[in-house]
């Protein structure tokens, strides 16, 4: 199966943001490509370098503007296309929120980002309530799909709950860079854990992993910080950990992907990690901490 990969700086001009992702989606899909994804919150600037109200504006309903303009563009060209929105699902309650859409334009299922970071430059939780979905693949024409977002990246329990659940590979939409002030020797380790975590997802459940970033610089509204200089880096790896594509740091890019879902049976009878669990022994891990 061809996958796509779009690795896209953005601007504040949403609209010319939408209109640069579907001419990218569009190549994907003259390329062969059955399955596109995109980086996370994808139409605008990534906002949450600062808590500032007027942002929840650009919030938007699913079904909504968004899902009916990409679900048109997946419909013309027969692909299925995973999205990655900022939703309003009430007054004040609001998602970061990966939706499916499937061959037809329907949407096929959607996914609220579990896991919400709180930290300098990425302020998510002042916008975002935790996902209340649970991790549950969603099934479309071209499989199970076990799609997650972004800080989920770094947490095995959701990877393994998504795989346990029938994914035929783990998705991450992202949105992941540099505080300029930081050292290039402390910029390389970040870089590297963040690869490292996901290979080893793909290694621990046999699955492809899927990660598509965003690239270019980002500068912060409220000029405490020197903005976020986000790192590309988009890739996608096998069930055994290895590199199939790999985006560079500096320029956006799109990645056209063969994925040989077949493998995973292949690998799992070589490691059989999930025979070999011991799920009578791992009741402790629903604990915080064990003091």
């Amino acid at each position: 199966m061809k996958v796509g990969l779009i690795q896209q700086s953005n601007t504040a001009d949403i609209r010319a943001n939408i209109e640069k992702l579907k001419k990218n989606i569009t190549t994907c899909a003259q390329q062969g490509c059955e399955l596109v994804v995109l980086q996370e919150l994808h139409n605008g600037l990534y906002f949450c370098q600062t808590e500032n109200p007027d942002v929840f504006d650009q919030a938007e309903t699913i079904p909504g503007p968004s899902t009916t303009e990409f679900g048109k563009l997946a419909a013309e060209l027969s692909i299925v296309l995973v999205l990655s929105l900022f939703e309003k699902r009430a007054p004040g309650l609001y998602h970061n929120t990966a939706v499916v859409i499937e061959k037809d334009g329907s949407i096929a299922g959607k996914y609220r980002k579990m896991h919400i970071p709180d930290d300098p430059a990425y302020y998510e939780k002042f916008y975002f309530t935790p996902g209340d979905l649970g991790f549950n693949p969603i099934e479309t024409s071209v499989g199970k799909l076990g799609v997650l977002v972004c800080w989920d990246q770094w947490y095995p329990e959701a990877a393994r709950l998504m795989a346990l659940a029938g994914a035929e590979m783990l998705i991450y939409p992202t949105a992941i860079g540099w505080e300029s002030t930081d050292p290039e020797e402390e910029k390389q380790r970040q870089l590297n854990a963040w690869i490292i975590s996901q290979r080893g997802h793909a290694v621990a459940n046999g699955l492809p992993v899927i990660s598509c970033n965003r690239i270019g610089h980002e500068a912060d509204p409220s000029g405490v910080t020197n903005g976020i200089q986000f790192w590309g880096n988009s890739f996608v790896a096998g069930p055994q950990g290895e590199f199939i594509a790999q985006a560079g740091n500096s320029d956006e890019e799109i990645l056209i992907v063969d994925i040989d879902k077949s493998r995973t049976e292949a690998v799992r009878r070589m490691w059989p990690f999930f025979r070999d669990r011991r799920i009578d022994e791992f009741g402790e891990i629903t604990r915080r901490y064990r003091d």
